[in-house]
């Protein structure tokens, strides 16, 4: 929480002098275990980072500070070692393999410079905020009409693809630096 959401209220600090000069921009980098969630803590962590994201982005618009602007970044698994033994079902990871570094800051740099508000990288994981969409949608049919998708299809798709555990040598990992000392950064 310190690193993934606390870190973020620094930001704010910025936010004045961007504000009166009415020019700058804000990249938060969070994950698309962000927009949807997994078995594990780290997963609140970037939901917080989302939720901060999204609500500074409101202020700004709020605010009609318009040569402000944000991004958020939402990538996959990156290959840096932090999530080695991480896995999805073996057929979905050929679809999602882990994410090179370079690649991913490469694709905040071309958000930046084209004012993206959001990149999900790679793009098949725009999918989280399409089902997003489709529960704000099935909540409000289901206040009216009929339950569209129960919740146990997404329990049953997160099964398929192998995500409800891909969390857990995460999770091991981190509590074994903790056992040894060693703080964990996530």
């Amino acid at each position: 929480m310190k690193v993934n959401c606390h870190a973020l209220f620094w930001v704010r600090t910025q936010c004045p002098q961007m504000k009166a000069q009415n020019h700058g921009h804000i990249l938060t980098i969070a994950s698309v275990l962000g927009l949807f969630s997994t078995a594990c803590d780290y997963c609140a962590s970037k939901f917080a980072a989302v939720g901060f994201h999204e609500s500074l982005a409101h202020e700004l618009l709020s605010e009609e500070v318009e040569g402000v602007k944000t991004t958020l970044v939402c990538p996959y698994i990156v290959d840096t070692g932090m999530f080695e033994g991480c896995k999805i079902r073996y057929e979905v990871e050929l679809l999602l393999p882990p994410l090179e570094p370079q690649y991913c800051v490469e694709q905040a740099m071309n958000a930046i410079l084209v004012n993206q508000p959001l990149v999900c990288i790679p793009r098949l994981t725009y999918l989280p905020i399409l089902f997003r969409l489709i529960t704000v949608f099935k909540l409000l049919l289901s206040l009216f009409f009929f339950r569209l998708l129960p919740w146990e299809s997404n329990v049953t798709a997160y099964r398929f693809m192998g995500s409800d555990k891909c969390m857990y040598p995460f999770i091991e990992t981190t509590k074994k630096q903790v056992t040894n000392g060693s703080v964990a950064v996530a």
